[in-house]
């Protein structure tokens, strides 16, 4: 019997041709300007297809995934790049890291293990809402250690636990949202912003702009050294924000007891850590230790996922039907494969230093540290009109990190900032990051109040990140 036919409804129909048109105008327009003097036809080629790739990422006429097809077969068929070059970001290791980074993530919700450890948080130290609060967001940045899906991470395990806790003290969407639910749902999405931030594995734009730093910039960034720089601000922030949401918005019931009653017997209901978690624990721990140490054994952070995937399949705890099933993880190979090429190849072009020249010549006189400052503002506040942290990565890092590196910056410091606030940013909307549109839609919070925290939190970012930070990489020597 023939699968029926689907129907798209006449509205998202042309939204869809109006978001196409929009894109392929874009393109036409900069291929019709031609290549300014300094810049090759075929880098001029890639710069077009490359604004047409991001533009169909954040309008979204079709999946990002067929997106970055069309894109790759776009640079093929122009001749901006010859296929093996088109095709090589597939084999890139930054992309096989978070494809790998995301089949551990499934293991550990597989198994419970990270709904294990939200509850042991919960039970620690939930008696109060400031506390549970807390739990929740030190569970999260436990789990980003590894998993680089903050949808998956925050969106999959935290968010279900939170909803849990509210529903406990009778707090649901609507007229009860303040005894306690409104509270959680802004403290725990705010705290995984700055989970983002503080790793590789935070988000998974992360390895990508890492990418970036070392093209560009020849900053290498491992693992620890990403945690290392971001450690002391990153804390500090995980400390504060969460209090600060408490003091905006600070909830009727202060004392929480039977959240910590309810983890306990979650607990006891999950019983002993069994057969699968033991081994999803031993990875975890493996994985994590080899990617602090790496600087001792030199080991490719990509081989180390793989080593930890490997065990998950070798145990059991993971078989392909896992693999096939993981939809996210397949979805982002195919279009970060295709991004990173293209990254890659208008930098080798030529093309973002021409644009970073451009850009520079407006900016003569200025010393780089004003220009640091301008570049992160106008990075931060442009992400309003980003619903994705990777579309904004691809579309602003590189050119943005070559500006303030022919300023005069300290590489280093311009990589390592820009980094970071491309997660900051996220605080601002209730749309910039995969978990946000999880959070707002479950109903607690009504969106004038999310984005009248969300731009106040963004100010504690930066006056935390702007001092402690700038203060922290002076120590340790980051310029």
């Amino acid at each position: 019997m023939a699968a029926p036919l689907t129907v798209v409804p006449e509205p998202r129909r042309q939204r869809r041709w109006l978001a196409t048109a929009l894109i392929l105008a874009a393109v036409a327009g900069i291929l019709l300007a031609g290549p300014p003097k300094g810049v090759s036809p075929q880098g001029w080629r890639l710069l077009a297809i490359f604004t047409g790739t991001i533009l169909g990422l954040m309008l979204r006429p079709l999946p990002g995934g067929a997106v970055a097809v069309i894109g790759v077969t776009a640079v093929i068929l122009s001749g901006a790049l010859p296929i093996r070059g088109a095709l090589a970001g597939y084999a890139d290791p930054t992309v096989w890291l978070v494809f790998v980074a995301f089949l551990i993530a499934r293991g550990l919700i597989k198994t419970g293990l990270a709904r294990r450890i939200a509850l042991y948080f919960v039970r620690a130290i939930g008696q109060t809402s400031l506390g549970l609060s807390y739990a929740m967001v030190l569970s999260d940045v436990v789990l980003a250690t590894i998993i680089p899906s903050n949808g998956a991470r925050a969106g999959g395990v935290i968010l279900p636990v939170a909803r849990s806790l509210s529903e406990l003290y009778d707090s649901l969407p609507g007229k009860t949202s303040a005894l306690l639910g409104s509270f959680l749902m802004l403290s725990v999405y705010h705290g995984d912003v700055v989970a983002c931030a503080m790793f590789l594995t935070g988000q998974a734009s992360n390895v990508l702009g890492a990418q970036m730093a070392a093209g560009i910039g020849g900053v290498s960034i491992s693992w620890a050294r990403w945690l290392w720089v971001a450690l002391l601000p990153a804390l500090v922030s995980l400390a504060v924000v969460p209090a600060f949401v408490y003091w905006l918005h600070r909830p009727l019931i202060t004392r929480t007891p039977a959240a910590a009653q309810f983890a306990r017997q979650r607990l006891a209901e999950m019983g002993p850590l069994d057969r699968s978690e033991k081994i999803a624990l031993a990875v975890f721990l493996g994985v994590f230790g080899l990617w602090v140490t790496s600087g001792w054994h030199q080991l490719h952070t990509t081989a180390v996922a793989l080593v930890g995937v490997s065990a998950l399949f070798i145990t059991g705890v993971l078989d392909w039907e896992d693999v096939i099933s993981e939809r996210g993880a397949w979805d982002l190979f195919i279009w970060y494969g295709a991004l990173v090429r293209m990254g890659e190849a208008l930098n080798e072009l030529g093309v973002t230093g021409y644009l970073a020249q451009r850009i520079s010549g407006a900016l003569v006189g200025l010393p780089w540290f004003p220009v640091l400052l301008l570049v992160l503002a106008i990075y931060f506040y442009s992400h309003y009109g980003f619903a994705s942290l990777t579309a904004h990565m691809v579309a602003m890092y590189a050119p943005f990190l070559a500006l303030l590196i022919a300023r005069g910056a300290p590489a280093p410091v311009a990589a390592f900032s820009l980094l970071f606030f491309a997660n900051l940013d996220a605080s601002l909307t209730h749309y910039g990051t995969t978990p946000a549109p999880m959070f707002f839609a479950t109903g607690y919070v009504d969106q004038l109040t999310w984005w009248r925290t969300g731009f106040l939190v963004a100010l504690t970012h930066w006056v935390i990140w702007l001092t402690v930070g700038f203060a922290w990489w002076k120590l340790i020597g980051l310029w």
